[in-house]
């Protein structure tokens, strides 16, 4: 009977594990289904407020505009993943860049190898800011990445007397300024990055490791993952992604600046957490952050559209953020019900 008794209660156990399992998923689809629907929602906004929006001369401006923030969301994304953040994405994508164009300009290195030396940085800034939390065992990583932020910017600033580099040649501006049929390159290079980061986070032991750090950091360690190991490559991937960003910046705009990057965090943590990933950490979707990085880009996009001031513009992405960080709170209360 007793045996009986506990089998009983053992099953009982199951099933409500199993309907706590069923009920977070269920949450999580519901927010990532939301998220959608924002995004669809502000595009027929945007579209009954401008007649410009649906054109598809805007829309490939959209995607085109929206290229170095998505590439730079995949880096700050990784960061939050693991209760962690970047705050030198824009300042490492600036001294990448700027160093891509003392070797390629003004040295006259290979085009190709200058972009290895570019994207070479960004990876070696992010190391250092992985090692500034592993092994110098800074607090947290806002105090390791605002330091990189600013010293990065400083030397950026330095090794060209703060005066731009310009006139790249056809192979650096290749990925940022050309067209396959009717989209840019850099929208297929997105694609193909976002594809690759949901593999490896889904489909890797290194991609679920990720995902426990975020969660438990403590529990992670006891359990034999080298924490550390996680947290440098992570920081190194944001450098690289960083730097990637930056010659697609280049690409664009055919030049390199020493303050190119500004504020580009900014719309980096409001992509990823619009895009459901949490703070505190262990919770996020690559699929979600791409929608986030759209609704930041489809709103700027609008309110240029609608002549509104710049100002405004950068207030109104503040309380994106803001709203974002205080759903996500509210989010972690109702999961944990």
């Amino acid at each position: 009977m007793n045996a009986r008794e506990g089998e009983k209660s053992m099953s009982q156990e199951k099933a409500a594990l199993a309907a706590r399992s069923a009920s977070k998923k269920a949450k999580k689809n519901f927010y990532s289904v939301g998220v959608l629907l924002s995004l669809l929602l502000l595009c027929a906004v945007m579209s009954v407020l401008s007649r410009r929006f649906l054109t598809i001369d805007n829309l490939t401006n959209v995607a085109s505009q929206a290229a170095v923030s998505a590439i730079v969301s995949v880096g700050m994304f990784l960061a939050i993943l693991t209760a962690g953040i970047d705050l030198s994405v824009g300042s490492v994508l600036a001294l990448s860049t700027m160093t891509m164009g003392v070797f390629c300009v003004n040295l006259g290195l290979n085009p190709y190898l200058s972009i290895l030396v570019c994207l070479a940085v960004g990876s070696l800034l992010g190391f250092l800011n992985g090692i500034m939390l592993t092994k110098l065992h800074l607090p947290h990583p806002f105090i390791s990445t605002m330091g990189m932020q600013k010293m990065a910017r400083g030397v950026a600033l330095v090794i060209t007397a703060s005066a731009p580099i310009s006139l790249f040649p056809a192979q650096v501006q290749f990925i940022g300024n050309n067209y396959l049929g009717p989209m840019p390159v850099s929208f297929f290079l997105v694609a193909l990055l976002y594809i690759g980061i949901y593999f490896f986070l889904t489909r890797t032991a290194t991609g679920r490791y990720i995902y426990a750090v975020g969660g438990n950091k403590e529990a992670s360690r006891l359990s034999g993952i080298k924490v550390s190991k996680v947290l440098n490559l992570v920081y190194t991937l944001s450098g690289f992604t960083a730097a990637l960003a930056g010659v697609v910046l280049v690409g664009r705009v055919n030049a390199a600046y020493p303050l190119a990057g500004l504020d580009y965090e900014s719309d980096a943590i409001a992509a990823v957490i619009i895009g459901g990933a949490s703070f505190f950490g262990g919770i996020g979707s690559i699929g979600n952050t791409i929608i986030g990085v759209l609704i930041i880009a489809v709103l700027r996009n609008g309110l240029n559209l609608l002549n509104v001031d710049s100002n405004f513009q950068t207030f109104a992405i503040g309380a994106v953020i803001i709203v974002a960080v205080y759903v996500d709170v509210v989010r972690q209360k109702v999961m944990r019900k």
